[in-house]
């Protein structure tokens, strides 16, 4: 099982090199962010205390994501080659948790993708993308939060898998197949997994 998490800060290109490892390996693809606008949308019981965090910019408590997680992976990723997950973990209590969850499927995570994006680069590319979408978390504010967080919280996680020998940096700068190619040499370097021949 190819089981790959996409790691970066937002706005550094973790939803376009997902659709790319999707397309190339055969993954299933779970974007905690896609997840939760989902059941925001849908008005669910999990997607109104969801919000109450995500409009303010904050992360959501890890037992919730997990719970999300392991309901997404029981119903949805079943059968296929690995997963990637897109947006998670995000804290170190929340790598434990899916540690524990992958465990008790007969899986481990064998790469954890790491997207690096100068700071002034990430907040040009999500100003612009505010306004390409209409994404209402991408003002600038919502954005230096987003930022924020991600440096006080997640960060931490780039140590924390490169102890484990898990941590592929990426320079997530320049053209988008080139990236990929990056992303695919390193993958076979750390797993043996070959890309698919084209």
């Amino acid at each position: 099982m190819l089981n790959v998490v996409l790691f970066g800060a937002p706005g550094s290109g973790k939803g376009t090199q997902s659709a790319r490892l999707i397309d190339e390996y055969g993954l299933y693809h779970i974007s905690t962010g896609e997840v939760l606008r989902d059941h925001i949308k849908r008005g669910t019981e999990l997607g109104k205390i969801a919000d109450s965090y995500i409009s303010k910019g904050n992360l959501i408590p890890d037992d919730l994501m997990v719970e999300i997680l392991d309901d997404v992976l029981e119903k949805e990723a079943k059968g296929k080659s690995g997963v990637v997950f897109d947006g998670f973990p995000r804290t170190i209590p929340q790598a434990e948790a899916l540690e524990k969850l992958l465990k008790k499927r007969g899986t481990a995570l064998v790469a954890v993708i790491g997207l690096e994006v100068p700071e002034e680069e990430l907040m040009k590319r999500m100003i612009r993308r505010g306004k390409e979408t209409g994404r209402a978390d991408d003002t600038p504010e919502t954005i230096k939060n987003r930022l924020e967080v991600y440096h006080n919280q997640t960060h931490p996680l780039r140590a924390y898998y490169n102890e484990k020998g898990k941590y592929l940096p990426i320079n997530g700068l320049g053209v988008v197949d080139e990236i990929f190619n990056d992303i695919a040499e390193g993958l076979e370097k750390l797993t043996g997994i070959k890309r698919r021949v084209h």
